[in-house]
C-alpha cells in the first residue's frame, strides 16, 4: 500500500515559488545566518542596505526546495545548499560585485559581548600583559580557567596569554563573565555572509572578506619595492630608463669633481735627453782631474799677473816653490 503524500500547504508552495522567482531572477545570489541578530538590529540593517541589495527570510527546507527546483536554470546553484546548514537562514540578492557586497556588510557590524550558550566565532584569547585588578579573588578565577597569573605592584598581571574558548565552541558562564572583565566583545553582529553563487561559482565568506583597501596598499608596496629594486640593479626598461640616465649623469659629474687634471711638470727634465747632453758646467767640480783644477787656478791667477820683465829670478823661485806646494797638496 502506498504511502500517503505529505501535505503541502498554499502557502509552502507560495514561498517556494517566490523563492525559485528570486533565484532565476539574478545572477548574485547569497546565504545569510542570522543567528544570534535581534529582530531590531536586522530591520535597520535592512533598510539601510535596501538600495545594495534585497533580503527574503525563509525557512530552510523550502529554501533548499528552491535550490532544487532551479538546478535546471541554474547551473551549480545545488552547491549553495551546504551552506545553509547550521544556519538561520535568509536569501540575499543583489547586483552589486561580490566583495564590494562583503565589505559593506563588514563595514556595518558591530560588536557585543559573549552571552552563555552562544557559539565562539573564533578562537578568544586572554592577553599577556598588566591588567586593572587588583589583588582578589579573580587570580582563583584566572587560575580555574588555566590563566597563568601573578600580583605585582598591587595589581593583577596575566603571565602568559590563553586560548579560553576555541572557534565553534560553546561559550560558559564562566567564560562569558571573564570575558566580561577583561571588557572583551567576540561576537559581531550584523548580516553575516556564509556564501555567494555568481555565474556557476561559489564565493566562501573566507574569500569574500579580504579587506580590498589592504591589497591595494600590499600591491602598491610590492611595486615601489620591485621599482627601487630595478633602479638599484640598474636593470633597464620604460619605466626605468629615464631614472638611470639621471642617476648615471650625477654620478658622473660628482665623479669628475673628484679627479684632479694632470699638469705636465716645468722642473721635471726630459727622460728622452742623454745624461751627457748636459752642459759641462753643471757636472760636480770633484768629477774633473786635479790637474785640470790646478790649471784653472792657475789660468784664473795669471789674468791678474804682471808680465814677463816685471819679475825678478828671486820672484820666478818663490812663483816655483808656489806651484809645487799647489801639486803637492792635490796629490802630484
Amino acid at each position: 500500500m502506498d504511502k500517503p503524500k505529505a501535505h503541502v500547504s498554499e502557502v509552502k508552495k507560495k514561498e517556494v515559488k517566490l523563492l525559485k522567482e528570486i533565484l532565476s531572477k539574478n545572477e548574485i545570489i547569497g546565504i545569510l545566518d542570522l543567528t544570534n541578530l535581534p529582530s531590531a538590529q536586522f530591520q535597520k540593517l535592512k533598510n539601510k542596505l535596501k538600495k545594495v541589495m534585497s533580503i527574503r527570510v525563509s525557512k530552510k527546507s523550502l529554501i533548499k526546495l528552491a535550490i532544487s527546483s532551479s538546478i535546471e536554470n541554474k547551473k551549480g546553484i545545488e552547491k549553495l545548499e551546504e551552506y545553509l546548514e547550521n544556519t538561520m537562514p535568509a536569501l540575499l540578492v543583489s547586483k552589486e560585485d561580490p566583495f564590494k557586497l562583503s565589505n559593506k556588510l563588514l563595514k556595518n557590524k558591530s560588536r557585543m559581548a559573549a552571552k552563555p550558550g552562544q557559539i565562539s566565532p573564533k578562537n578568544i584569547e586572554i592577553p599577556e600583559g598588566p591588567t586593572s585588578f587588583p589583588a582578589g579573588p579573580v587570580v582563583g578565577e584566572l587560575g580555574a580557567a588555566g590563566i597563568k597569573a601573578a600580583i605585582e605592584d598591587g595589581k593583577v598581571v596575566v603571565k602568559e596569554s590563553k586560548i579560553i574558548v576555541k572557534e565553534g565552541e560553546v561559550i560558559n558562564q564562566k567564560v562569558s563573565d571573564l570575558l566580561a572583565k577583561f571588557n572583551i566583545e567576540p561576537m559581531e553582529i550584523g548580516l553575516n555572509l556564509i556564501a555567494v553563487y555568481q555565474n556557476g561559482d561559489i564565493l566562501t565568506k573566507e574569500v569574500l572578506s579580504i579587506d580590498g583597501d589592504k591589497v591595494l596598499n600590499d600591491i602598491k608596496a610590492i611595486a615601489n619595492e620591485a621599482f627601487n629594486l630595478a633602479i638599484f640593479s640598474g636593470y633597464p626598461s620604460k619605466d626605468t630608463v629615464g631614472l638611470l640616465l639621471t642617476k648615471a649623469e650625477s654620478e658622473s659629474i660628482a665623479l669628475s669633481k673628484k679627479i684632479p687634471e694632470d699638469k705636465p711638470s716645468e722642473d721635471k727634465p726630459s727622460e728622452d735627453k742623454p745624461a751627457e747632453d748636459k752642459p759641462a758646467e753643471d757636472k760636480p767640480a770633484e768629477d774633473k782631474p786635479a790637474e785640470d783644477k790646478s790649471q784653472s787656478e792657475n789660468q784664473s791667477d795669471n789674468k791678474n799677473q804682471r808680465g814677463p820683465s816685471d819679475y825678478s829670478e828671486e820672484d820666478a823661485k818663490k812663483a816655483q816653490e808656489l806651484i809645487n806646494q799647489v801639486k803637492d797638496s792635490n796629490g802630484g
